[in-house]
């Protein structure tokens, strides 16, 4: 039986449970390869369920879009963690580990108004669109390099010699991290996305030397002569709002959570969109014609229809009732944790016409991959423009890009938040030069 052109193997309804069948399981590694089909189960039957999670945690993972939706913008669920009603001691297994101990609360993804709306816009005021917009040919110049690294050879893990290198080298150069520190960047947040893949402790290790390590650049950089800042540090030290400014802890905060949501996320875009297309050869083929012909259009509806197929970010993060609440038709107590799982709702079937078919074209794709409401993700027009200059250089200058392995050997990484690969092996014909080794 043949499948619709753009389908996934495996994500039929055919072949979700059948009605009467007990839950699927969840957060086993067969359900991290594909959660789609346990996912429909849950929006049909329990849309929003309670579920013991891996680190013990009790909480509500929210499946259909709608209301979806409707968590992602009530206000009275909170992003700060001390409105869990687990101990005290539980509640660092809500966050990124070691980032209580570091200092590092006082972020975006963990408060709530009014200091949310005081921090947003004093960040906003330091990464505008004119900035990014301005980032372009660094972005370009970043890919390339990446590219010409593997070329010649004929075949690359794109994960670590492109996904990941790519969006760490390109932050880091937002911040204002210098260029001769950026290595231990990476090596750092190769720890932090390892999630359970590397030694005990070693992500909340690399939290810590990442927080020393930003404390002292903070610190560099207020002792510079207050010229027009260049880099998102210095415009984070000196933008003011009303005479505020942020303290050394919020800006360092801030750093931190730009730097960790802003590499991770896009590793995940870039690597599942790959893998997305080359697992549907016709979509595929659409997008480089539509390249070779000069056209961005199709690029621009393709990367956002890749953020709702298979995006980067499969449960938005931690929030908790403030007060009782319905949801679903279910009642959630206050100090409950709910989970909105973004994966989940980008495939409702009552929001989106064959929502399991990649659909590169797709015009009415209001998808969550970024949030919605207060939350949205700050950094989004960064992640687009690495997303949709990483694609558009990879088909054009590697245009028989195919996988090099079984799809059914290939791992994702372990973690509660974040959808990604651990590794894309890929193969190509050797190209000898291109257009960031002249």
């Amino acid at each position: 039986m043949s499948t619709a052109p753009g389908s996934a193997p495996g994500h039929t309804p055919a072949d979700c449970p059948v009605s009467g069948a007990p839950a699927p399981e969840l957060f086993t590694w067969e359900f991290a390869t594909d959660p789609y089909p346990a996912y429909a189960w849950l929006r049909e039957h329990e849309p929003v369920h309670r579920t013991r999670l891996p680190s013990g945690v009790e909480a509500w993972l929210v499946t259909r879009y709608g209301d979806a939706r409707q968590a992602l913008a009530d206000q009275r669920l909170s992003k700060n963690p001390a409105h869990h009603d687990e101990p005290a001691h539980a509640k660092g297994k809500t966050g990124i580990p070691g980032e209580r101990k570091a200092e590092l609360m006082t972020h975006l993804l963990n408060i709530d108004p009014p200091d949310h709306t005081r921090l947003r816009r004093l960040v906003s005021k330091a990464f505008t669109p004119r900035r990014v917009a301005e980032f372009a040919p660094r972005v370009q110049e970043l890919t390339d390099r990446l590219i010409d690294g593997f070329a010649a050879r004929g075949s690359a893990d794109l994960i670590h010699e492109f996904a990941f290198p790519l969006p760490i080298y390109a932050i880091c150069d937002l911040l204002g991290v210098p260029r001769e520190d950026q290595d231990d960047f990476r090596d750092w947040a190769g720890m932090m996305i390892r999630h359970g893949g590397g030694p005990r402790g070693g992500v909340a290790r690399s939290v810590k030397k990442m927080r020393g390590y930003l404390a002292e650049l903070i610190h560099r950089k207020r002792a510079e002569p207050g010229q027009e800042p260049t880099d998102l540090i210095s415009g984070l030290i000196r933008a003011s709002d009303h005479g505020e400014h942020l303290t050394e802890n919020e800006a360092a905060a801030m750093a931190f959570i730009l730097l960790f949501a802003g590499f991770e996320t896009t590793v995940n875009l870039i690597g599942n969109g790959v893998y997305a297309l080359l697992r549907n050869p016709g979509q595929r083929a659409r997008l480089q014609e539509s390249l070779a012909a000069g056209e961005r259009g199709l690029l621009e509806t393709g990367v956002e229809e890749l953020l709702r197929y298979d995006g980067p970010v499969e449960l938005a993060t931690w929030r908790f009732a403030t007060e009782p609440l319905t949801l679903g038709g279910q009642r959630i107590a206050t100090g409950d944790p709910v989970l909105v799982v973004l994966a989940a709702a980008d495939r409702d079937p009552e929001r989106f016409a064959e929502p399991d078919t990649l659909d590169l074209a797709r015009r009415d794709n209001q998808h969550l991959g970024y949030g919605h409401g207060i939350h949205y993700c700050l950094g989004a027009p960064l992640a687009r423009l690495e997303g949709q200059t990483a694609l558009a250089t990879l088909l054009t200058r590697l245009p028989d890009l195919r996988l090099d392995a079984d799809p059914a050997e290939l791992r994702w990484r372990g973690g509660l938040i974040m959808r990604g690969l651990r590794q894309l092996p890929v193969a190509f014909t050797p190209a000898s030069a291109g257009p960031g080794s002249r």
